[in-house]
């Protein structure tokens, strides 16, 4: 029987292959992961953080950044009120508001300590507004959304123990029944 490190490994390899062929993420997007790896183990939210699993987790999502060159956002747990860990390189004090606070286990998950841990120069900022994301054991990452949500299937639907879901957003559409929501320039729909 597989142990839940590599189960966790083999699922996060190939849901960021996924992610890498769907072709959905620019370079430079803020791309925001919100994961309970207490629901990785099997348990409830918040009860049995783990960094180890943190590790297998970030290092598949640095094979996204590679490929992609997204920035990475990771959101801290409700004790941080979701609070973010993303690069100073990235911050933009115009559009983020920076915080006090480092994350810990119990007060903003292993996911986010281990990324601050382990990101060059971390910052823990309020809020973004990101292109894309993920879900890992409904962590709901919807408030770092941009307008508007569009839910993506995957084939692979559990990291460990945990459900996934992804998102993208589109720009919001306006006007009513005599908009144009094609851009012929860049050839895209959003119906």
């Amino acid at each position: 029987m597989i142990d839940l490190h590599q189960q966790v490994k083999d699922n996060i390899n190939a849901l960021v292959n996924e992610w890498i062929t769907r072709d959905e993420l620019n370079s430079g997007d803020f791309f925001v992961i919100g994961c309970s790896t207490s629901e990785v183990a099997g348990v409830h939210i918040g009860t049995f953080g783990s960094e180890e699993l943190a590790a297998i987790i970030f290092a598949g999502l640095m094979d996204l950044k590679k490929a992609t060159n997204v920035n990475l956002v990771f959101q801290c747990c409700e004790h941080l009120n979701r609070a973010l860990v993303i690069e100073r390189e990235v911050y933009d004090s115009h559009h983020h508001e920076e915080v006090s606070a480092i994350p810990a286990r119990r007060a903003g998950g292993s996911m986010a300590t281990y990324a601050f841990k382990n990101m060059i120069n971390p910052v823990l900022v309020e809020n973004v507004q990101a292109k894309a994301g993920i879900d890992i054991g409904d962590t709901m990452i919807g408030m770092h959304l941009k307008h508007v949500a569009i839910p993506l299937r995957f084939s692979q639907k559990m990291i460990g123990k945990a459900r996934v879901t992804g998102a993208k957003t589109r720009p919001k559409l306006i006007g009513g029944e005599r908009a144009i929501y094609t851009n012929s320039t860049e050839n895209k729909s959003y119906n």
